[in-house]
Order: structure tokens, then sequence, then C-alpha cells
């Protein structure tokens, strides 16, 4: 995700991940590089879906894919994924700093009543 409008391009990577099977090839992918055949088979897909997937994935600049022989490599592209953390994390410290009032407001609620339950109703 380089160059062009940010709005843009956050949205292209929320809309190659919003589909399952391509959020568990970005799983797969996290763990190590594989081969479009290996992502087919692990996720029981055929050939030309895996590709279709994968092609999503690489317009928004989220894997990228190395050719070797007669297979493709794909890696997940780390860089994808820091703008969108970059995006997130404006939100990130907004719930945090709410959760922090919260917190403070919390402590200063008297404690709850500490008499034990007679086992009985009142």
């Amino acid at each position: 995700m380089t160059g062009g409008d940010p709005v843009s391009q956050l949205q292209t990577t929320f809309s190659a991940l919003a589909d399952p099977h391509r959020f568990q090839m970005v799983e797969l992918l996290r763990h190590q590089p594989l081969s479009v055949g290996e992502i087919a088979r692990q996720l029981h897909l055929n050939q030309p879906q895996t590709s279709k997937h994968l092609r999503v994935l690489s317009d928004a600049g989220l894997i990228h894919m190395e050719p070797q022989a007669n297979r493709r490599i794909c890696h997940l592209r780390p860089d994808g994924l820091r703008d969108l953390d970059t995006w997130l994390a404006h939100y990130r410290e907004l719930w945090e700093g709410r959760l922090d009032r919260l917190g403070d407001y919390l402590q200063t609620l008297p404690p709850d009543d500490p008499t034990p339950d007679s086992g009985g109703t009142p």
C-alpha cells in the first residue's frame, strides 16, 4: 500500500481481508511463505479460486509472489499491515484513554458490602 489516497488504500485492505478465505490466507502466510498449491490444499480450494484470492491480496499490497521454478511462493508483506496498524493506533489510543478514565472512576466508588452471604434470602 504505497502512494495514493490513504483512506482508499485502507478501504482496499479492509475489503481484501473481509473475505474469510483471504483472511485465512494471510493467517497461513503469517507463519511462513507458502506456494499457491500449498495454500489451496490447506484451505481446500481449487487452484483458480486460490489464485484469484491471492491476486486481490497482492493488489492490496498485503502479499507478494516470488516465482520459483514452476511454482509461485507467496510472502506476507508487513508494510501493508503496518499501514493498517498505524490507522488502528489512533483508535487504540482513544480506547485506552477512555478505559483509563473508567478505571479511575471505578477507584472512586465505595467498595462492595463485604457482608458474607448467609445462604438465605433477605
